[in-house]
Formats: structure tokens, sequence, C-alpha cells
């Protein structure tokens, strides 16, 4: 058994050797240092990205709807498979440091020529039983960098699956939203008819008693027409918004249950922290991050496929011309062989596969950067936004304040003052019809506002 030890003392000799290789290890580019936030100055490092929905969204209705879409959203559950296929492909990676065996077995009956029986035997049954093995042994780590390249795409499934999430909560909330302020908006559009009704009737006897003509009255029913004509394109928009909402949910289209717009209350000062917590609370950011790494470890198995690859052989078995000697000493067969295969001309495959991989990296850095850059732009946008929403809100109440006053005023001097006729009323009830739903858009661009710069910190992953 002299041979057999010497194929040991060899292949120990070559795995010390491959130990004292050396391995490249993957660390993530640093450009989370970089000003991703415009006109931010250093404030708190706390960020509303990584705070729960549960703690963002305080409304019930709100809080049932984002569960019901994490638990039945279609997008989710497709996520959630294409993870089982990401673990699968690390098993199989892991599995490829294990050796392969395959066993067989068979019964042959053969007619022999003359030549091949000597004259002697006509017909032979032999009898095989076997067992063979392979075995790559990683001396250069070229199975171990496929290991960690599966294994980062498996955590790229997983961020990918919790941006999924971030979006779903996101538009799920949204849409609540907008359900929100078209129901205020509606609501305001309703009480607009009845009062303009009652114009036409408080019309009708002002021409009576001829204080006012034919003309103002008919402009007055006009009046209450083109209020009555604003009410079908809210409702439209609702049913729209509450059918978009129902597929997020998965679930057939319906009513959604919620509350309403007044009383909802805006977080106050949300924070965004710094820019490093989007490497470690943005989903997509991650995601693109480990990406990177995979790409990473596909040039350093690239780069291995150029070594030596050692390969370890064996077989073992039971072979006889007589069913009684089968499984016997005399039957039994084994072999164990060594091998080293260097690649010396494969028409430029290794090449080509290690300029492809490089080729391959360069371009997921580009898009890591990339992907910080955008989330830097997301943010600031958001935050900006939730800032101009606030202000311009304030600015809003203010205008329905004083076109309050102005409706209430040329009413009056409609009655008492013959220089005021009714299309100055009709002007100012106009105008203020359109500041109240304005109104109600600006309320909900303050809520947009703040939860696109959620989303854009990474926020609704978290439990």
């Amino acid at each position: 058994m002299k041979w057999t030890y010497n194929i040991y003392i060899g292949v120990l000799a070559i795995g010390m050797l491959a130990s004292c290789q050396p391995t490249k290890d993957y660390h993530h580019l640093d450009i989370a240092s970089q000003e991703l936030y415009r006109d931010t100055k250093e404030g708190d490092t706390l960020s509303i990205g990584m705070m729960p929905w549960q703690s963002l969204f305080k409304d019930e209705q709100l809080q049932n709807l984002i569960s019901e879409g994490i638990e039945n959203n279609l997008d989710l559950k497709m996520g959630i498979e294409r993870l089982h296929i990401a673990e699968s492909m690390l098993k199989q990676s892991k599995a490829a440091f294990l050796p392969d065996l395959n066993i067989g077995g068979g019964v042959k009956r053969s007619r022999l020529s003359y030549p091949q029986g000597f004259g002697f035997v006509k017909n032979a049954t032999q009898y095989d039983v076997f067992a063979n093995t392979s075995w790559e042994i990683d001396i250069w780590g070229k199975l171990a960098s496929s290991k960690r390249a599966a294994y980062y795409r498996l955590l790229q499934s997983e961020a990918g699956q919790k941006a999924v999430q971030t979006q779903i909560v996101a538009q799920i909330a949204e849409y609540y939203y907008q359900l929100l302020a078209l129901d205020q908006q509606q609501e305001i559009i309703e009480k607009t008819i009845a009062n303009r009704e009652v114009d036409v009737t408080t019309m009708q006897k002002l021409k009576e008693s001829n204080v006012v003509t034919g003309a103002a009255v008919v402009q007055s029913e006009a009046n209450y027409y083109d209020a009555e004509a604003t009410l079908p394109g809210v409702k439209r928009q609702i049913r729209e918004v509450e059918n978009a909402l129902s597929i997020l949910l998965g679930k057939t289209v319906g009513t959604i249950e919620r509350n309403s717009l007044t009383g909802q209350v805006l977080p106050v000062d949300p924070t965004i922290g710094i820019p490093a917590h989007l490497l470690k609370n943005r989903p997509d950011v991650m995601a693109a991050e480990f990406e990177l790494a995979a790409y990473f470890e596909d040039v350093n198995v690239a780069k291995r496929a150029f070594y030596p690859s050692l390969t370890i052989t064996g077989g073992a078995g039971f072979s006889s011309y007589e069913f009684k000697d089968w499984f016997t000493s005399t039957g039994l067969f084994a072999n164990i062989a060594g091998g080293l295969l260097q690649p010396v001309f494969n028409k430029r495959l290794n090449k080509t596969r290690l300029e492809v991989a490089k080729a391959s990296y360069q371009e997921k850095a580009y898009n890591f950067q990339k992907a910080m850059l955008v989330a830097g732009q997301e943010v600031s946008d958001a935050l900006y936004a939730y800032e101009m929403a606030a202000e311009q809100l304030t600015k809003r109440e203010q205008q329905v304040e004083k076109l309050a006053l102005a409706v209430d005023y040329t009413k009056k001097l409609l009655v008492y003052h013959s220089s005021t006729n009714y299309t100055d009323v009709l002007t100012s009830e106009q105008a203020h019809l359109y500041a109240q739903l304005a109104q109600a858009n600006d309320k909900l661009l303050e809520w947009q506002s703040i939860i696109k710069l959620y989303k854009a910190l990474g926020g609704g992953w978290r439990q």
C-alpha cells in the first residue's frame, strides 16, 4: 500500500501549498462619506427611516391595510419564491465541496465467439455491482468563492424582498391618504352644491322683489350646475384609487374602510440621519452592494480557473461470472487515482470569462454608486417637498379664510348695495370652492412628502 501512502502525502503537500495562497476579500466602496444630501446641516443621527411603520402611521385603519398588504400582496409572495431559489443555489454551492458518489449494478448475458471462449465456453453470465466517487479538492478557493457569491446573491434577494415591502407600505399609505383627500373634496363639493341650491332660491326671491335681474338668477343656476358637474369626477377618482389599493392588498376590487383627513397628525420635524444610514437601512442600496460583492467573487472564480484542478477518483465493487462468487473476495475490485488538470489552450475560454467577469464587476460598481446618488437625491427632494408643502398649506389656509369672507361680503353687498352684481358673487364663490379643493390637495401633498421621505430613507421593512 506504499503507492496509496504516496498519494496521500502528495495531496497533503498540495493542500499546504494552496493554504499559503493569498485570497482577496470584498471591501465595500466608500461612497456614503460624500455629501449625498443637499443643503442639510449636521443634525440628529436618528432617521425616521429606522422607525417601524406602525410608529409613523398612527391611523388604525391604515395599519390594518398595511398589515393585510404585507401578508397578501402578490409581489411580496413572488419575492418569497425568489428567496427560495436563492437559498437553493446557496445549498448547491455548499454541496460542491462534497465528493460525487454513484452506485450501479447489472447482469450481462453474452454469447461468446469461438476465439473468445477458446472453444470451451459458448455462453457467459457476468454479475456486477459497483460504486465510484470523484472529489475535486478546492486547493485554490474557487469553490469557496462560488459559495460566497451564492451567499451574497441570497442576501441580495433578501434585500430585494425588503425593498418590495418598502414600496408596498409607501404605496398603500399614499393611496390611503389620496382617498382621505378625495373624501374631503367630495364633502366640500356636496356642501357647495347645497349652498348654491339655496343661492338659486334666494336669487329667485330677490328677482321677485326687483333687487336683481333675471340674468342673476340664470347665473346662480349655472353656478349650481358647475358644482354638480365637478362631483362625478371626484367619485370616479375615489373608485379608481379604491380598486388600485385592493390590488395592492391582493384581493378583488371593493370598498376600502377608512377614516377622515381631519385629525390626521403628521410627525413633528422628521429627521433624515446621516448618509451612512442608507447603506444599512435602504434595501435597494443594500441589494446593489450585495450584487456588487457577488460579482467580485465571480472575478475570483474566473481568476482561479487558470489554476490546475486536483481531482481524486475511486471505485470499488464486485464482479463475477458465477452468482455464488459475486460477493466474495475473488470478485472484489477497487481503484483509486489522483490527477491534476492544468488548462493550456481552451479556445480563450478562461481569458474571456475573466474579462467578462471584470467588466461585469465594474458595471455593478457603477450601479452601486448610482444607487447611492439616486438615494441621496430622493431624500433631498422629499425633504424639500415636505418643507414647501407645509409652507404652501399655511398660505392656502389664509387664502381660504379670506375668500370665505369675500363670499360673505359680496352676498351682503348684492342685497344692500346696487353697485354689486351677481358676477362678483359668482367669482368669489368659484374662487372659494377651488381654494378649498386645493387645500385638501395641499394636505395630501404634505402627507405624500412624508411618505416619500420615509421610503427614500428605507423605511417600511422594520417591524
